[in-house]
């Protein structure tokens, strides 16, 4: 079969088979058409509907009752307030007992007299209460690993005599917990499928869209009695994370799992789709024993004893099937599988057994790993296991001899090729903030006397502060010198970082870092076409002919760096696991902050870990107990605080906030709708001098000009040539506004489920009182063209409104920018404009519609080989340059628009 094949000669290059081909493929089954988008599924295993005993079910049979308790069975709660109460002070506030006690106390006192009570009388209620709750029970268990090796016959290692203790829940039971959730029913995946738009051209989103779930199907299928099976791979990731460095570097090991069926849009949104099922042993030793081999395989092999015994649950259903109910109240047959493994690279060999310094993928050596170099599977690495000496494994091919993968306890699992791509690690936090941001300071210091770098230095952290405020984008005060990087750091300094270097080092340097975060933004969309990774195969080309420079300028020791070689695995893990978005190590890092850090910021800090796992369960039975409440309809809206809900009319003012205070950005789930831009609920002022504030006398004929075209039916009149006598006149009261609300579909932000995103776009005298800002946006001019020609780019001086006739007209006063050229920048690969001004020096200033604005526009000022100008600031940058960048990196859905 051409399947066959193709899993044969598949690599880093190669390219998976057409639709025509896939026709062929004997495990192709039902077509489905999805718009503009082909579905093919697998064809043997096809999620069937069966009964609680396996037997399968009429495709229009009903679905089982998820809850067989009554509507108004609250238990182990009383009614909706107690549950309410508990959820908000111990979930969300994260009240301490003393706080739950004192407010306790308060409400009764409140109640003295009265023929009512308090939903709780002290804490201990409380946390009694909510540990008699049912759903989402999953205890922990433990057991303890001891070293079984020879031991030296005098000083013995204590670490030898040590109990080394595994805590874990069991996963199987929280895998069928995240399968069973009502609200995560329409965000699942039950077969694998193929995606193709119209002309013929492969998409790839989800997990279940790629390869890797096609081809283990295809094994799984090959036992006639898993056809009508649901295959739900689990992924799994780990990561060591300290919570107090004041109290000794104290770490915790926790472990997650998530769902491959799960969609990467409701993984990424912290839909609880990711749960921590363990806490490995961090086994420790002192500074003597440190490098001992014996210690260094021990550590090694109890990471992988501890996987692979905490993970046995799930072995014999990943060949024979068990019946399990999902959240559509549907039993299904089920298959499990490991999925793939989110790790940053010190654990990927870890779990690869490999040595560091190796890809552990494959078989490149250290010194020149972007040679071509088969990739490496399980099958080969036993073989040489067998055949070769320990020695020469570890120099020739990178192996560990004595470390057993726990994948190998395991059918159809290869942890070579189950290690996810990490846009974090790898690409943000790796390649540019370890690497090249670090190059390029490299290459300064070692060009210029002291003196002048630290002069450049500086004028690079003043270029990245006066970056003008934009929606979401942090701000960089004092440049980018900083001891402490986090990834929102890193991603944010991706965005302003090629003006601020740009005339400072060569062309070359500019454009290396230009191909990397066109590489960056390609391959972070939620959705992936072929056509996408021609592009992305293009920028990592043109990344790795430039960045050369660094090594021939000796700014870079070695371009041969694991993190920076991943890149070239990047194709091939996208046809086989689809969009990396969902994979990143990012999502259990964020995890990391509800399972660890604050659980442990809750503890006593004496033995904490108990504490934080009493905490884990507890706040996991809260969730479940919600989304049982709800999915029975029992939770009325009026009850919950702090739980903004979205309705289909998309109300904007619901969203909307008086103050200035917000960050201007939040990610919303709602419904698909492309863009809209409001104004916001209140105004600033009511008053007739706008034209004296913003210094245009002609203001008022202009917003005349403007009421005209919107009531003339002649379009083809220029408005220019109309009299003003003829003009209507504007009533006399106008309202001004600080912001509009603009929201627009960006799936490849963070934003909600549906891929909605709301920002702040502001035109205010007066922000944060500190001084005036006025934000660029772009004016859609030309709806019939495709990208940038479509749209023109100009500054907000004011947002006002008026009703002429009973009907209100949002207005926006805006200053046109010019585009500069036809193309895009040859070294940052951003399109150039200036502002506009009529031969007399007046400013070309127009009054506009507001459903003519897309959304906000990001500038960045074309620095030029000078130093900043004296006295700018992030307010002023827009004001003292008279040239500028379209800034496509500001977010993903600017890269995509211009």
């Amino acid at each position: 079969m051409e399947d066959e094949q193709y899993a044969e000669t598949h690599g880093p290059a190669s390219r998976p088979p057409s639709r025509a081909s896939d026709t062929d493929d004997g495990n192709v089954g039902e077509h489905v058409s999805l718009g503009k988008v082909t579905r093919l599924f697998h064809k043997h295993l096809t999620a069937r509907k069966c009964s609680p005993s396996g037997d399968f079910l009429p495709q229009d049979a009903p679905p089982s009752s998820p809850s067989t308790r009554e509507h108004d069975d609250w238990f182990p709660f009383e009614d909706q307030l107690q549950f309410e109460t508990a959820d908000l002070l111990y979930r969300r506030a994260q009240a301490s007992a003393t706080i739950i006690d004192g407010l306790c106390n308060l409400w009764a006192l409140s109640h003295l007299g009265q023929n009512t009570t308090s939903p709780y009388p002290n804490h201990k209620i409380l946390y009694d209460t909510i540990d008699r709750i049912k759903q989402g029970d999953v205890p922990w268990q433990t057991f303890n690993v001891t070293y079984q090796g020879p031991r030296p016959n005098t000083n013995v290692p204590a670490w030898m005599d040590q109990e080394f203790d595994v805590w874990f829940r069991d996963p199987r039971e929280v895998a069928k917990n995240i399968l069973s959730r009502p609200d995560l029913k329409d965000d699942l995946d039950f077969t694998p499928y193929r995606d193709y738009d119209a002309s013929d051209v492969r998409q790839f989103e989800n997990l279940f869209s790629g390869d890797w779930a096609w081809d283990q199907a295809d094994q799984i299928s090959e036992d006639p009695d898993t056809h009508g099976a649901t295959f739900v791979p689990f992924i799994l990731g780990s990561d060591k994370t300290t919570v107090s460095v004041a109290t000794g570097h104290t770490e915790y090991y926790p472990l997650y799992l998530s769902i491959g069926n799960v969609h990467n849009a409701a993984r990424r949104a912290r839909r609880n789709a990711v749960a921590v099922i363990g806490f490995l042993s961090v086994p420790k030793t002192d500074q003597i024993y440190a490098d001992d081999p014996k210690f260094r395989h021990f550590r090694r092999q109890l990471y992988h004893a501890s996987l692979s015994a905490i993970l046995q649950v799930f072995k014999p259903g990943m060949t024979k099937y068990e019946v399990v109910q999902f959240g559509d109240g549907f039993h299904r047959r089920v298959i499990w599988g490991v999925g793939p493994y989110i790790a940053d690279y010190p654990e990927q060999v870890l779990l690869a057994g490999v040595v560091q310094g190796w890809c552990p993928r494959c078989l490149a050596f250290p010194d020149d790993l972007d040679a071509d170099a088969p990739l490496r599977c399980e099958e080969h690495t036993e073989v040489l296991v067998d055949e070769l000496h320990p020695g020469v494994l570890w120099d020739s091919y990178g192996i560990i001899a004595n470390v057993v993968p726990f994948t190998n306890d395991f059918p159809r699992a290869d942890i070579h090729e189950l290690i996810a791509p990490d846009l974090l690690h790898q690409l943000i936090k790796g390649t540019f903030k370890d690497h090249l941001v670090t190059w390029v300071g490299n290459y300064l210091k070692a060009e210029h006397p002291k003196a002048t770098y630290r002069r450049i230095m500086k004028d690079i952290d003043e270029r990245i502060a006066a970056a003008a405020p934009f929606a979401g984008l942090r701000r960089f005060p004092q440049g980018r010198g900083f001891k402490q990087w986090t990834g929102d750091d890193s991603k944010a300094l991706m965005k302003v970082y090629l003006p601020a270097i740009e005339k400072h080092v060569p062309d070359a340097m500019v454009r290396t870092i230009w191909a990397f975060l066109e590489f960056c933004y390609i391959v972070r969309r939620d959705r992936i076409t072929e056509t996408d990774l021609d592009d992305l195969q293009d920028a990592l080309d043109r990344f790795h002919h430039y960045r050369a420079v660094f090594a021939t300028s000796g700014a870079a020791a070695s371009l041969s760096l694991p993190r920076q070689h991943s890149l070239k695995h990047y194709i091939w893990l996208v046809r086989q696991f689809g969009a990396p978005n969902g994979l990143c190590s990012s999502i259990t890092e964020s995890k990391h902050i509800e399972a660890v850090k604050e659980p442990w910021r809750r503890s006593s800090r004496f033995k904490a870990l108990g504490q934080m796992l009493l905490t884990n369960q507890r706040l996991d039975k809260l969730k479940a107990t919600r989304v049982e409440f709800d999915a029975r309809g029992m939770l009325d809206p009026l009850y919950v605080v702090g739980n903004v809900q979205a309705t289909r009319s998309f109300e904007v003012d619901d969203w909307q906030e008086d103050g200035e205070e917000d960050g201007g950005e939040d990610d919303i789930d709602g419904f698909a709708l492309m863009a809209e831009v409001k104004l916001a609920r209140k105004p600033g002022a009511l008053y007739t001098g706008l034209s004296d504030e913003l210094g245009i006398p002609r203001l008022s004929r202009l917003a005349r000009r403007f009421l005209y075209t919107q009531l003339s039916t002649d379009r083809t009149r220029p408005t220019r040539t109309v009299p003003s006598r003829d003009l209507p006149f504007l009533p006399k009261t106008i309202k001004v506004f600080n912001s509009a609300v603009s929201m627009f579909r960006a799936p490849s932000d963070l934003c909600g489920l549906s891929g909605l995103k709301r920002e702040r776009i502001r035109s205010t005298p007066l922000w944060r009182g500190e001084a005036p800002r006025r934000d660029c946006v772009y004016v859609v001019t030309d709806p019939e063209a495709k990208g940038i020609a479509s749209m023109e780019v100009a500054r907000v001086l004011a947002f006002f409104s008026f009703r002429y006739e009973d009907i209100t007209y949002p207005c926006a006063v805006v200053h046109w920018f010019n585009y500069d050229g036809d193309s895009r920048n040859e070294n940052t690969g951003m399109y150039m404009v200036r502002p506009s001004f009529y031969d007399n020096g007046a400013p070309h200033v127009e009054v506009i519609h507001v459903d003519t604005i897309l959304r906000a526009a990001h500038l960045l000022p074309m620095f030029g080989p000078g130093f900043v100008i004296p006295g700018t600031t992030c307010y002023s940058s827009y004001d003292n340059y008279q040239g500028f960048y379209v800034n496509r990196f500001a977010d993903h859905h600017a890269f995509e628009i211009v």
